[in-house]
């Protein structure tokens, strides 16, 4: 198994060469089709206490944008220069509808951490949990600032739903290259059918060549149990399941995947 194209989604306005580089060391390592992203869109006209935004205005931003993004794309085939087959997409559009779009064209899609600067302005930047929910593709998000996807150690947060048992299989190219894999369970109520189910994983990732131990967490409280455990065993990769729903003009996301959004120590691997 392996990611025959991997689409990697470049912010217009934040640092993208970490990003650029995480993504073609990742196509690089996979021999993928490696296909850079980027779009923006014009803010909408609203008033503001000078006025309101004019055509005019609008009309010079949208120029800046085309030029930014020309920009991007240079930078981008400077970085991938030969060392990966790549193309370019992106257009003056709305971000996150444009690259739910473009998954359709593949495997996986690499994305940046959700920040300060990109939270709130949804015409330069990508919603990353309607991403996540949306896509019909498994999303990994780079750790902050980082350069190349580290798997020597993975945590697998596991509980048998859909979700869960999607990421396990999207994440097997990645987990068949760690060094050190744990399947962890957080489930207060945990019993034999916890344990069943947890060995069925393990002996499921053994057939594919991983070697997995397991892990069973009495807590309450998922999300924070979950992290520091990550932490503890310095993992370099979390892979899970996206839960959420929609709810009167906003996501509602399950307490673990609102934890591991709101993460950047080390890198996510999001299926839905």
């Amino acid at each position: 198994m392996s990611y025959r194209t991997i689409l990697a989604n470049l912010n217009i306005d934040g640092p993208v060469a970490p990003l650029m580089d995480y993504a073609i060391n990742l196509a690089a390592r996979f021999n993928s089709h490696l296909v850079g992203f980027a779009a923006a869109v014009p803010s909408a006209p609203m008033a503001w206490p000078e006025g309101m935004v004019t055509d005019g205005e609008m009309a010079h931003e949208r120029e800046e944008i085309e030029l930014r993004m020309k920009i991007l794309r240079r930078e981008f085939e400077s970085h991938a220069g030969t060392n990966v087959s790549r193309e370019w997409r992106g257009g003056v559009a709305n971000p996150t509808r444009l690259i739910i779009e473009m998954s359709r064209v593949a495997d996986l899609i690499v994305t940046g951490c959700e920040d300060d600067l990109t939270l709130g302005h949804p015409e330069r930047f990508i919603n990353l949990g309607n991403l996540v929910l949306q896509a019909g593709r498994p999303v990994l998000v780079a750790a902050k600032g980082a350069r190349r996807i580290f798997t020597n150690t993975a945590l697998i947060a596991w509980k048998d739903t859909r979700e869960a048992r999607r990421a396990v299989v999207d994440a097997l190219p990645l987990l068949c290259q760690a060094s050190e894999v744990v399947v962890v369970t957080v489930d207060r109520g945990a019993d034999i059918l916890t344990q069943e189910s947890i060995d069925d994983v393990c002996a499921f990732l053994r057939r594919h060549g991983v070697t997995a131990q397991s892990e069973i967490i009495k807590d309450r409280h998922e999300g924070e149990s979950l992290l520091r455990f990550a932490k503890h065993m310095d993992a370099e990769l979390v892979v899970s399941g996206a839960y959420g729903h929609s709810r009167v003009r906003e996501l509602v996301f399950g307490g673990v995947t609102r934890s591991l959004l709101a993460e950047d120590s080390f890198s996510r691997f999001l299926s839905s």
